[in-house]
């Protein structure tokens, strides 16, 4: 890989950060009255994506972490009253997760957040470049 290649990569990557940040600052300034984190929010949005109760080891595993971690996730959202934790009725040694009321009403509005976060940023892009771009981006994001 020549020098001209080397520069390019870099550029790229410093410009995907930056452009992902931009988007997790109107995230954050909505998480912040919570007192929740990224990966508490991420988690919540799949549990409420899920519509139904959810083993946290299945939770761990979407989210790409160690079991441990998600109980550690979960145990804020339950304090927070975002999820609310059941007793497996098929193994009653497992412990499901459900996103409440609450939990659900959090991430719609962070949703409605988001793409207001997302309008402005892409705001400069036809619609033809916005397709190329998710093309592209979901592109990198496939599992290897």
């Amino acid at each position: 890989m020549n020098n001209c290649e080397q520069e390019i990569l870099v550029r790229l990557a410093e410009l995907l950060t930056r452009t992902s940040w931009r988007l997790r600052r109107g995230e954050r300034k909505e998480l912040a009255p919570f007192g929740l984190t990224f990966a508490q929010a991420r988690a919540l949005r799949v549990l409420a994506a899920a519509g139904e109760p959810t083993r946290i080891g299945d939770l761990a595993n979407t989210l790409e972490i160690v079991p441990r971690s998600a109980t550690t996730m979960v145990d804020g959202l339950e304090l927070a009253g975002f999820v609310a934790r059941l007793i497996d009725p098929l193994d009653r040694r497992s412990v499901l997760v459900v996103a409440t009321s609450q939990g659900r009403d959090l991430i719609a509005r962070l949703a409605d957040e988001r793409r207001t976060s997302a309008e402005a940023l892409f705001a400069h892009l036809s619609a033809e470049e916005k397709s190329e771009l998710l093309r592209l981006l979901e592109s990198l994001s496939k599992d290897s």
